[in-house]
């Protein structure tokens, strides 16, 4: 069984020697992270305008004067509490683009020859341990540990995470985001001001405008009404599926990675 325990332990440091100067996953991870940035920035740009859309919908004032009475109308309040949750929304776009950001300078720095260099050496030193059939110090193995957890895991979690968003996520994000884009120019559309009426009109003209303008203004508020609900849905997915790519995900790859790098090396270091 030593033999054997032996031959794993050198497979596993050639493996990953061999891994950290080729860097199979460097190139796959920084690709996927850059599609996330696009991701991100697009939603982000799209939260922005949505949020300045909305915010001269709710200025608007719509006057009306029926049979001489002054009614002052203003439906864009209507989105007030849309307008909260978009501008939640671009704050946290804003931090997942820092986020893939950071995760592609993190894989360029572990793709450092240093590194890999550093990688080689120690993954040496505790093979040739084992080699002469005595036990890597303790301090060794959590030496080897850490340094492939810092030149394999981000590329490791950001694959994985990538894997898992296209399985479970992507759809939901296409679908949102195609709502998300279109209503800006949505909701600028149902933002039209009425025309005054004239002060040459008679008095049953003036109703009659009123009455028209009455019709088209429900159907204004209906819409709007629609608009917030059906936006604050999507945002929300979005939300959801952004704060599971870049946040927990991550984590639970992570954890997971340092679980079996410490299981492994643990038990090739107990059976040396």
């Amino acid at each position: 069984m030593h033999i054997v325990y032996r031959f794993l332990m050198i497979l596993a440091v050639v493996g990953l020697v061999a891994s950290s100067w080729l860097a199979p996953l460097d190139s796959v991870a920084m690709h996927q992270a850059e599609a996330g940035l696009k991701r991100a920035l697009v939603s982000f740009a799209t939260a922005r305008a949505l949020n300045a859309v909305i915010s001269v919908a709710q200025g608007t004032e719509v006057s009306m004067q029926p049979a001489g009475m002054g009614v002052v109308l203003t439906p864009g309040q209507l989105l007030d509490p849309v307008n909260d949750l978009v501008e939640q929304f671009s704050h946290l776009m804003l931090a997942a683009s820092v986020a893939f950001g950071v995760q592609k300078v993190l894989i360029s720095i572990g793709a450092y020859w240093v590194i890999s260099l550093l990688l080689t050496a120690v993954a040496l030193a505790w093979a040739w341990c084992h080699l002469r059939q005595q036990t890597p110090p303790a301090w060794l193995s959590r030496s080897l540990i850490i340094i492939v957890m810092l030149r394999f895991a981000v590329p490791a979690v950001g694959v994985g995470s990538d894997l898992l968003f296209e399985q479970f996520l992507a759809a939901d994000y296409d679908a949102s985001q195609q709502i998300i884009s279109a209503a800006p120019a949505r909701v600028a559309s149902l933002d039209l001001p009425l025309p005054p009426a004239s002060a040459e009109q008679s008095l049953v003209e003036r109703i009659r405008s009123w009455w028209s303008h009455d019709v088209d203004l429900k159907a204004r508020f209906d819409a709007l009404q629609q608009a917030a609900e059906q936006a604050t849905e999507h945002i929300i997915t979005l939300i959801v599926i952004f704060l599971l790519q870049t946040l927990l995900i991550p984590l639970l790859l992570l954890w997971a990675l340092y679980g079996l790098a410490s299981s492994a090396f643990d038990t090739l270091r107990g059976n040396g």
